[in-house]
């Protein structure tokens, strides 16, 4: 019995050293771990910040989809990144601009909104998704929501965007809220450079519309105010178009041959003013 008990003991001796040991491995796996962990954490900006200059160097060097691709991974796997909305918005920019990939772009604006709804980065990317809609995917409809959420903020160019909210009426051939808009422009920015522009449009929608009276009466005014502007000739030769419809071909005949030499479509001009005589030739001759 003693001799057993003997064994015993021996046996826990033995395996003492190997005990202390593995206890001695696992404390210094647990402080590697965590120096380890500290050194992660201490340096991850630095590192993430390294990480966006090489993508905007890509950018640089004309590498674009490398680029887009190092820009999306930053926000992807660190979306709490400083620069994580940045990163996205060059991102889209890249997508749009350079790859073509409007679609991409699209859904890269929409993901910095949503994710970063705070960031500065935002309204540029509300804008640009205006843009998209109007001018790359041919959606005037969601192109207006999206210029009336950027008119929503204080912005210096809102008459700028009013246009485009009231040229993508005219695009759908609502012309009736074109002109709408048209008009609220002039209202509401009387200092912007747009105004003659803005005035000319709103009589094409009114000839468009076939209300002749206003459509005359919107080319005189612009005509009147704005003689110096190059809509000036545009309107004198919608007017007379108006006239002629009016059956008034003589004033119609009188602008058009007042036009020539300085219409920048001589073409147009000379087969419009042949219409025009040939149609008062053969009221003549029924007369």
């Amino acid at each position: 019995m003693k001799k057993q008990l003997l064994m015993e003991e021996l046996k826990r001796q033995g395996k003492a050293p190997k005990i202390r040991l593995w206890i001695f491995f696992c404390l210094a796996l647990v402080l590697l771990l965590s120096a380890g962990g500290f050194w992660y954490r201490s340096t991850l900006q630095t590192r993430l910040e390294e990480s966006f200059q090489k993508a905007l160097a890509l950018r640089e060097a004309g590498k674009s989809s490398a680029a887009a691709e190092l820009f999306l991974k930053l926000h992807n796997q660190h979306p709490a990144f400083a620069k994580a909305p940045q990163a996205l918005f060059q991102a889209a920019e890249i997508q749009d601009l350079y790859l073509q990939r409007y679609s991409d772009a699209l859904l890269t604006y929409l993901l910095l909104e949503r994710d970063y709804p705070e960031a500065e980065e935002v309204k540029s990317a509300i804008r640009q998704v205006a843009e998209l809609y109007k001018y790359r995917l041919n959606d005037c409809g969601q192109a207006i929501a999206a210029y009336q959420k950027v008119l929503d903020q204080p912005v210096e160019d809102s008459d700028e965007l009013q246009y485009e909210v009231a040229d993508c009426y005219f695009r759908l051939n609502n012309f009736e809220q074109a002109r709408i808009e048209f008009e609220g422009l002039l209202k509401n920015y009387p200092d912007s450079k747009l105004f003659a522009e803005v005035q000319y449009r709103i009589a094409v929608t009114y000839a468009l519309e076939s209300k002749l009276p206003e459509a005359a009466g919107a080319y005189r005014l612009m005509i009147e105010r704005w003689p110096d502007s190059p809509y000036a000739l545009e309107a004198k030769f919608g007017l007379a178009t108006v006239l002629g419809e009016q059956e008034k071909l003589l004033e119609a005949l009188d602008i058009l041959e007042g036009l020539a030499g300085i219409y920048p479509k001589q073409d147009i001009l000379e087969r419009k003013t042949e219409q025009v005589r040939e149609r008062i030739e053969k009221k003549k001759k029924a007369i």
